[in-house]
């Protein structure tokens, strides 16, 4: 497996180009050789690209605007192309579609352009939260919704561990059921910061986590990229990332 840096960690500092050129030197000069671009602020395709291959980074996998990948499906597509990036991920379900009606809903808006993506020889990538494990009127989560409905050869899962762990989900059998969806998949700690019974992000390695079966267990289950990912940090994010990367390559990876 590949460890990259899921640039959302960095989005405060990804406001500008030149924010951009500065921020992605500090992520190679890191170790990183593959990012996840997210949290990116406007720039053309061609000028990020430009700066990813001056730093020795790949582009794997975006999370895109949900309204691009319904209304600008071709455009997206020809920008990826530009990346040289095959994964085109959506890094939430919209509000308006988080409710047995609204999934519905979701269905039918989504069906068209991830048909497209696969046509055009993509792949189009699911990032999960909490809330799919809600339970539906029939019992069943939303995420078993989503799987049933969109088969792996339409739909990744990029599963994020801080996400599962929330959700009270046992991580290392969830993702053994993920099986065959699992290119990309985010590495996210979770810790205990005080005494009053509340959880946050933390370093990779440094919250509760026992993330060495978890490694183990995206190994063994086909997953080709993880990406450290902090939602929140403490101090630097750049140190944050650093702390990641040293504590994931100390587990043998």
């Amino acid at each position: 497996m590949i460890l990259g840096a899921q640039l959302y960690t960095l989005r405060e500092q990804l406001k500008t180009e030149e924010d951009i050129r500065s921020s992605l030197k500090k992520v190679a000069e890191i170790g990183y050789t593959t990012v996840q671009a997210s949290g990116v602020g406007p720039i053309d395709p061609h000028i990020l690209k430009e700066i990813c291959d001056e730093n020795g980074l790949r582009i794997i996998v975006t999370h895109s605007s949900p309204d691009r990948i319904l209304n600008d499906t071709e455009q997206l597509i020809r920008d990826h192309d530009v990346y040289d990036c095959k994964y085109i991920g959506i890094g939430s379900m919209p509000l308006k579609y988080r409710t047995p009606e609204g999934y519905e809903q979701f269905k039918k808006d989504y069906r068209e352009p991830i048909a497209k993506i696969k046509k055009k020889k993509k792949k189009f990538m699911y990032h999960h939260h909490s809330f799919e494990f809600f339970r539906m009127p029939d019992g069943r989560t939303l995420f078993e919704h989503l799987l049933e409905d969109f088969p792996a050869d339409q739909m990744s899962i990029i599963v994020d561990t801080y996400w599962l762990q929330f959700a009270g989900r046992d991580v290392c059998a969830t993702i053994e059921s993920l099986k065959g969806r699992l290119e990309c998949v985010h590495l996210k700690d979770m810790c205990i910061p005080n005494m009053e019974n509340l959880q946050t992000f933390a370093p990779v390695g440094e919250g509760n986590m026992n993330f060495p079966p978890i490694l183990a267990t995206f190994e063994k289950c086909g997953a080709k990229y993880m990406f450290v990912e902090q939602d929140k940090c403490v101090g630097s994010p750049f140190d944050c990332l650093k702390r990641s990367f040293e504590n994931v390559r100390k587990m043998g990876y």
